[in-house]
């Protein structure tokens, strides 16, 4: 449990914002299995582009439980100021700072964790959207912008003073984009120096990972990507983990069945016939992966066009293993 701004989050376990992945439907359903808070995708700083169809997706917050976190990502004050808040006036109770994202069209426009680099820059947004709202501001961020410059801690005091309520920061640098050894021992030093919660992110894939972690590093909670993508109650399991020191029982078939029909009605719900039929397909292949001898399955929904066909093989695969489980 802890705190950002008026917000008491209650499950440390939290979903990060990843581009493409952390829609609505799948922040829905993630706070139901157990996140103590979720994040938006990033949305970009220039809101003359906010009136694209991915971006009024991205801004949509209707029904979700509160506090509703929004990242912004760009590299001008002004800007980011502006972002924070319009993003308020779409329904955001906390604006996230993205200075984690390597992914190059974000580190080419000097932003994401392009900015680690330049503290005097980094400095005027913190200052800038922390005074533009009346919000928490939280800020998401690297170990460094390469191995042999880790400025997190700089950054974190830096933080910290301009008015930042917590910290996420992913456990590889910049450079490191998602490959190599997540390190967390800067997480410790930076949770060491500040006062405001810290959670830690980067490869944190099972129960006994998220409590290592917590142990070693003393963070307030973990932040989760991947690790949910297709295993969304994977929230649930780390939460009562961390809280027993028992495993959850995994969740049925019948259960992840139920689970991933739901997924996908939310998605047609969501995004419209055509695009809901798409998106659904890398959550299906996801969901999918875990099962054995599902790559032929995986290969056919992806060639579906229509939902019912997709409802359809959904159910029968799952007949089907239900059928070998009952049978063994």
């Amino acid at each position: 449990m802890f705190q950002i701004g008026p917000y008491q989050i209650v499950s440390p376990v939290v979903l990060a914002p990843m581009a493409g992945v952390t829609d609505r439907p799948f922040r829905q359903l993630c706070r139901q299995l157990g996140a103590g808070l979720v994040v938006s995708e990033m949305v970009t700083s220039d809101v003359n582009l906010w009136n694209s169809r991915k971006s009024q997706t991205r801004l949509d917050h209707t029904g979700e439980s509160e506090p509703i976190s929004v990242q912004i990502a760009g590299g001008d004050p002004e800007m980011m100021a502006n972002a924070a808040k319009m993003a308020v006036v779409h329904g955001a109770q906390i604006v996230d700072i993205n200075m984690g994202c390597p992914a190059k069209k974000v580190c080419n426009k000097a932003a994401g964790s392009a900015l680690m680099k330049d503290e005097t820059l980094v400095k005027d947004i913190l200052q800038a959207v922390v005074e533009a709202v009346d919000v928490p501001v939280t800020l998401k961020m690297r170990t460094g912008w390469a191995p042999e410059h880790k400025n997190a801690p700089t950054l974190a005091l830096l933080a910290e003073q301009t008015g930042i309520s917590a910290l996420a920061i992913h456990g590889r640098t910049r450079s490191c984009g998602y490959k190599g050894h997540v390190e967390y021992d800067t997480i410790k030093t930076v949770k060491e120096m500040v006062s405001i919660p810290v959670l830690a992110n980067g490869d944190i894939t099972s129960p006994e990972h998220a409590k290592a972690v917590l142990d070693f590093t003393n963070a307030d909670g973990v932040m989760l990507g991947r690790a949910a993508q297709g295993r969304p109650w994977i929230f649930r399991e780390i939460e009562h983990f961390l809280k027993t020191g028992q495993h959850l029982a995994a969740p049925s078939l019948v259960e992840i069945k139920t689970i991933l029909l739901d997924h996908m009605q939310r998605l047609y719900e969501f995004y419209g016939a055509y695009m809901g039929v798409r998106i659904a397909r890398k959550h299906v292949g996801w969901y999918l992966q875990a099962q054995e001898n599902s790559r032929d399955v995986r290969r056919l929904f992806n060639q579906l066009e229509c939902q019912e066909e997709q409802i359809k093989l959904i159910n029968t695969f799952f007949d089907q293993l239900l059928g070998k489980e009952r049978a063994a």
